[in-house]
């Protein structure tokens, strides 16, 4: 991979930060982050060569990477690690999603953790079967991001969803009060609407007393 020159990096993003926008990133997710104020365009912009070579890395080099990036203070500088890791997410083997549920845990909030869910998370699944067995471990812990991951981790694989499995954890979490949760199942819900409505409808029936209003709304939001 291109090597990294951390301060280099942060100076040319805050070249094309705009510091007004800061202080409404911030707010966005409640103030746990500090942000430069660089917009999504153009922080994959300055970063175009590492997500490009992230495509390619060998595993222990983009982890490496991902780490380096994920220990600095400013948001924008996690979300590179994101997007290298979503890039490179075919070449991560099984053994890195510890790494990987470090980054979802570290500093956590949805901005990164969906994108780590859909993007890194589920990819590796598909890539290698086993690691169901983790996403089994996850969505019954007591860490609500590892469980947000498992809920979410099958996003982008439409026909493919395990339906069984999806519809299993939403049954397992129905009781939670944690707002990310509750979100999180109905918008996998509702994802998977888009492949089997009448599934969705038909689960979300026989789960109407255990499913929050919220997670209702979200996994029928689409279906008429």
């Amino acid at each position: 991979m291109t090597s990294l020159d951390i301060d280099m990096l942060r100076r040319a993003l805050h070249e094309v930060a705009d510091p007004d926008k800061a202080e409404p990133m911030a707010a966005y997710t409640k103030g746990h982050f500090v942000y430069m104020g660089v917009t999504a365009g153009d922080r994959r912009t300055v970063s175009k060569a590492l997500i490009r070579d992230a495509k390619h890395a060998q595993p222990d080099s983009l982890i490496a990477l991902a780490t380096e990036l994920w220990d600095q203070p400013e948001r924008e500088l996690h979300y590179i690690a994101m997007d290298l890791l979503r890039a490179g997410a075919q070449n991560l083997r099984p053994s890195d999603l510890d790494a990987v549920a470090g980054f979802i845990t570290k500093t956590p909030w949805w901005d990164t953790v969906d994108s780590l869910a859909a993007w890194t998370v589920g990819p590796m699944v598909t890539n290698y079967p086993e690691l169901v067995r983790t996403m089994d471990r996850w969505i019954d812990g007591d860490d609500l991001w590892l469980a947000r991951t498992a809920i979410l981790h099958q996003l982008g694989f439409k026909d493919r969803t395990d339906a069984a499995r999806l519809f299993s954890y939403a049954e397992r979490r129905a009781a939670d009060t944690d707002f990310f949760i509750r979100k999180a199942i109905g918008w996998a819900l509702r994802q998977y609407a888009r492949v089997d409505p009448d599934a969705v409808r038909l689960f979300v029936a026989e789960h109407a007393d255990e499913l929050s209003g919220l997670t209702k709304r979200e996994a029928l939001k689409h279906l008429s």
